[in-house]
């Protein structure tokens, strides 16, 4: 059957590629819509905790997670972790299946010891207080707000958890050098290396109870391993976003992509959906009292929507009833059950009532037996389970034909687009995913019919294997009797199986097809969001027309609209429009136009083209580039743009837009719901919910990767961080206007509705650039000193009071001084603050190093010198989070992957489809990517299209950083024309090499 394409099951990796985003391929983000939760959060007191004893190296070391709701417990031998989950509360994640492994231990054993030794100074009174990550969101400790240290010791939730969760809870916050602004309390997620849990261990119990294991299921359908899957489940449960969990917790999802991730998510809330309708199925049912133990036990075995359906059908409110039920209340279940269990002593004339209608003759009887015995081979597991494998192993194929009544509304057009698929068969197991799509979107059209056919030779194993095992009387039973039974067996297959069947196959080929459409959408959307921007230059954006003009937008290096104008090229006004547009070009000293695909987009990239060629720009050396202009027109006319670019016309919006499409394409194609950018497949025939989630769930990776600079950012921009929405972003912004910009990550936690869990989401994809706010505080050094006598303890300093000292009355108002971080303009998280000023001195460097080509050297020198994990050990932190670390403080300021990838085509002449010859060579760049094939965008006005089958992985670059494996908007390609169809302006490329 076809399905989605599979990952081999995943092995633990230690090793790390250097640059995070190499592997780079909603929903979104699980926010605190109430933002009441956060603030009205209050620590509880400290409970005295008794030391434990060292464990012996040989035993093995068990762990207590604390966290209230939840009991986490981990036994000797083969039994498995009972994990007590309620709603909305956090489950820790265990480490168990440790006792193989020797350097484990011994790591243990160090660090109790250091652990014991750390308890002991602390008694004294002149100890510095640790600082501990709160283990469950409801569970924390008063908070002493005393300035004790200057740098206090702060664990990652990187860090290892033999170490974590020994260690004491005491102030919680990511503050660096000063004291913490307000408690911050985060997850109960694993603290450490990822550990594999063993196969009976890792159960999981959801809010819904079912007879199957939710973590197991996972498994099976997204094929990854079950460690693996009670991580991902726990980390979300946690609601932790998607690039949080991809950058900061790599460890304990063994590497996995954020597609993968996001399929996982998607898997597991398709099964607690089925879970939920199922027991809501139950209650109903048992409300009219029609539940019976074998009816509860069938509903608990579903596992899909499918499944539930075909055993409620017959339950639902206002069904007339099937004829296995009216059989029932004839009174003839006695009859089957005792064909079944006692054919000896059946007699079925002795069921004859002349006056009641169903029972007035022997045949009547027959049959209604014959309904009872078909129902119940049909909900029977066991049966059901036999042939569904019966179907795995046979030749079931899928056939579409033209329907013999087609609507009166169909266009002829419509019908010839489906010419394939007029009489079309394909095995189910071979089938593509985008032909499922065609064939649905034809069926709902009403222009085909669409069928699954399923051979006869299946029907007679099942029907043999059903009388000589599972449904095979248990004593002798007469010639009639075994006919009723073929009878019901034949029946059963027909009118209940066989539909069942094709309902499955056509729903699972549907999903699997439709998963597909929307994953490549949202690879196509992250190389498009993901295209290098152009920066330090002056564009001119021209939005083609017609009848109303081209319309034209210079815009500064910085996106500031410096002029607008509408010039007519098309209207035999070309000569005397091209002296406006040279002077407008001169003026504002612009050598790049970026041209929209739209209406009259050819005859615009022409009129360019031939002037460029005759030098008419002179001195200038001006190229032009094609951008797609998918959503602007939606945009222009948006409240966004309204409040924008007030007072515009909207035309002039779609240009502005276009020019600014180059300049910076993740900044301005967030603007625009991700549907309308166009880079899809079938997108208007798939789960128009699943689209927007994923979608959005792309957009949130692209922008929190990237990372925002909080000071200059727009509103638009930041909303799609992690752990971020429009509310938050709102009041980000608006206390950036009251109060100045932000000098430390730390800031944030004074946001209105900004709680801890949406620190802990966002705070390492937000940066603070270090030049900007050293003017900032320069200028408040200069009015401080005019102001108060001490410039020296006020320059360069922020002072926060406590803005929600009416909902929390027992806070004091605490004045804390907070200085610039040079840590907060890297992709480092504050959690990890501790361990990175370990590592800047453990190699000897400076914070003022950062980005700078010595740090790079130092770094260098010592991973040669004693390799990542060795020093990762000594720091007592994971690989994955030291990488992070070392690519944060190596990292310039100015630093953006995104320059690594391909950058617009800029061209200077122009090429017609009638020069086209087939062999000629050239090279292009990707407009779309589906699931049959490449459009390439060559400059002859018609996108060309490389079948799926030429493009191999032998013919992808290996060298150059890719943002996925395939092929992707964007990319510039080398290609050869196989051939060319000018009457249907088709052609056909071959991939030579990516360039």
């Amino acid at each position: 059957m076809s399905s989605l394409p599979r990952r081999a099951k995943l092995k633990v990796q230690t090793a790390v590629s250097r640059d995070e985003f190499s592997s780079f391929s909603d929903l979104s983000s699980a926010s605190e819509d109430d933002d009441k939760e956060d603030s009205v959060w209050e620590p509880q007191k400290k409970v005295p905790r008794s030391r434990k004893q060292p464990i012996p190296k040989g035993s093995k070391p068990k762990r207590a997670s604390r966290a209230r709701k939840n009991t986490l417990q981990i036994s000797d031998g083969s039994e498995g972790i009972a994990v007590k989950e309620e709603l909305n509360s956090s489950v820790a994640i265990a480490d168990v299946d440790l006792e193989d492994i020797k350097n484990e231990l011994e790591t243990v054993q160090t660090l109790k010891t250091a652990k014991t030794k750390r308890k002991t100074s602390a008694r004294s009174p002149s100890a510095p207080r640790t600082k501990k990550l709160k283990v469950d969101e409801e569970t924390s400790k008063t908070c002493n707000l005393e300035i004790e240290s200057n740098i206090t010791e702060t664990p990652s939730t990187s860090t290892m958890w033999e170490d974590t969760c020994k260690k004491e809870e005491n102030e919680d916050d990511f503050t660096f050098a000063q004291s913490p602004l307000k408690k911050t309390k985060t997850v109960t997620c694993p603290q450490g290396q990822a550990v594999k849990f063993p196969a009976n261990a890792s159960i999981i119990k959801e809010e819904v109870e079912m007879n199957w294991d939710i973590v197991q299921v996972l498994s099976e359908r997204t094929n990854i391993e079950l460690w693996v899957c009670a991580n991902i489940i726990r980390l979300f449960n946690d609601d932790n976003t998607i690039p949080f969990i991809i950058r900061y917790r790599k460890e304990l999802i063994n590497n996995l992509d954020a597609d993968s991730l996001r399929e996982v998510r998607q898997t597991l809330e398709e099964l607690r959906a089925v879970a939920k309708k199922v027991h809501s199925t139950i209650q109903k049912i048992k409300k009219e009292g029609k539940m019976s133990e074998c009816l509860l036990k069938a509903l608990l075995n579903c596992k899909t929507f499918e499944e539930l359906e075909h055993v409620s059908a017959p339950y639902k409110t206002g069904s007339k009833g099937t004829k296995a039920q009216r059989a029932k209340q004839l009174g003839l279940e006695v009859a089957a059950r005792t064909l079944l269990e006692n054919p000896g002593t059946l007699n079925l004339l002795s069921y004859i009532r002349p006056n009641v209608k169903g029972l007035s003759a022997l045949q009547d009887i027959e049959t209604g037996v014959q309904h009872i015995l078909a129902d119940m081979i049909a909900k029977d597991k066991d049966t059901l389970d036999f042939i569904r494998k019966l179907c795995q192993n046979r030749y079931i194929c899928i056939q579409s034909s033209l329907a013999k009544v087609s609507s009166k509304k169909v266009n002829d057009k419509d019908v010839d687009k489906f010419l394939l698929y007029q009489n079309f068969s394909c095995n189910i197991r071979n089938i593509q995913h985008h032909q499922i799509l065609a064939m649905n979107r034809g069926e709902n059209l009403k222009i085909l019919t669409v069928k699954i056919n399923i051979s006869d030779g299946v029907k007679n194993e099942f029907c043999r294997w059903c009388v000589q095992n599972r449904w095979r009387p248990r004593s002798f039973a007469r010639p009639e009797l075994m006919k009723i039974l073929y009878n019901s067996l034949d029946d059963s297959f027909k009118r209940l199986i066989y539909p069942l069947l094709c309902r499955e196959f056509r729903a699972k080929l549907t999903s699997d097809a439709e998963k597909e459409s929307v994953m490549m959408f949202g690879r196509n959307l992250r190389q498009l969001l993901l295209t290098s921007p152009v920066p330090g230059r002056t564009l001119m954006g021209v939005d083609p027309g017609y009848k109303h003009g081209c319309k034209l937008a210079i815009i500064s290096p910085t996106s500031q609209i410096l002029h607008t104008d509408v010039v007519y090229l098309h209207c035999g006004q070309g000569f005397r429009e091209a002296e406006k547009i040279k002077r407008l070009l001169l003026n504002f000293n612009c050598s790049t136009v970026v041209i929209g695909n739209g209406t009259a987009c050819r005859e615009t990239e022409a009129y360019f083209a031939d002037l460029i060629m005759k030098n008419y720009f002179s001195p200038l050396d001006v190229v032009y580039c094609i951008v797609s202009e998918a959503g602007a027109s939606i945009y222009s006319v948006s409240p966004e743009a309204n409040k924008e670019m007030p007072g515009l016309d909207p035309n002039l919006r779609s240009a502005v837009s276009i020019a600014r499409r180059v300049q910076d394409p993740l900044a301005e194609l967030v603007k625009i719901e991700p549907k309308h950018i166009g880079v899809g497949m079938y997108q208007h025939d798939v789960s128009q919910t699943l689209l927007k989630a994923t979608l959005d769930s792309v957009v949130e990776e692209c922008v929190s990767f990237v990372g925002v600079d909080i000071n200059i950012c727009s509103e638009v921009l930041l909303r799609h961080i992690a752990g971020l929405n429009a509310n938050r972003a709102k009041n980000i912004i608006e206390w950036r206007e009251k109060n100045g910009p932000f000098v430390n990550r730390e800031q944030l936690k004074k946001v209105k509705g900004l709680g801890p869990k949406s620190f802990q989401q966002c705070a390492g994809f937000i940066r603070i650039n270090q030049d900007y706010i050293r003017t900032f505080c320069s200028q408040q050094t200069e009015s401080a000193g005019q102001i108060q006598e001490v410039a020296a303890t006020s320059s360069g300093c922020v002072e926060v009071t406590n803005e929600k000292q009416g909902k929390k009355k027992s806070k004091t108002a605490v004045n804390v001084v907070l200085k610039p971080n040079p840590l907060d303009q890297t992709c480092i998280h504050p959690e990890s603050y501790d361990i990175a000023m370990r590592f800047l001195f453990f190699i000897g460097g400076t914070l003022c190093e950062i980005g700078k080509p010595e740090m790079q050297q130092k770094i260098n020198f010592f991973l040669e010198k004693e390799g990542i994990e060795k020093i990762s050990e000594r720091l007592q932190t994971t690989v994955h989070t030291l990488q992070v670390i070392m690519d944060g403080l190596s990292q310039p300021e100015s630093f953006d992957f995104r320059t690594d990838f391909d950058k617009p085509d800029f061209k200077r002449s122009i090429v017609c489809l009638e020069d086209l010859q087939v062999g000629t060579i050239l090279t292009g760049k990707v407009e779309n990517a589906t699931l049959f094939g490449i459009f390439v965008d060559i400059g002859v006005g018609r996108s060309g299209l490389i079948p799926i089958r030429n493009v191999t992985e032998a013919k992808l670059s290996k060298t150059k950083k890719r943002r996925s494996l395939g092929l992707g908007p964007g990319e510039r390609v080398e290609v050869q024309v196989l051939n060319i169809d000018i009457p249907r302006s088709r052609i056909t490329l071959d991939l030579i090499r990516v360039l």
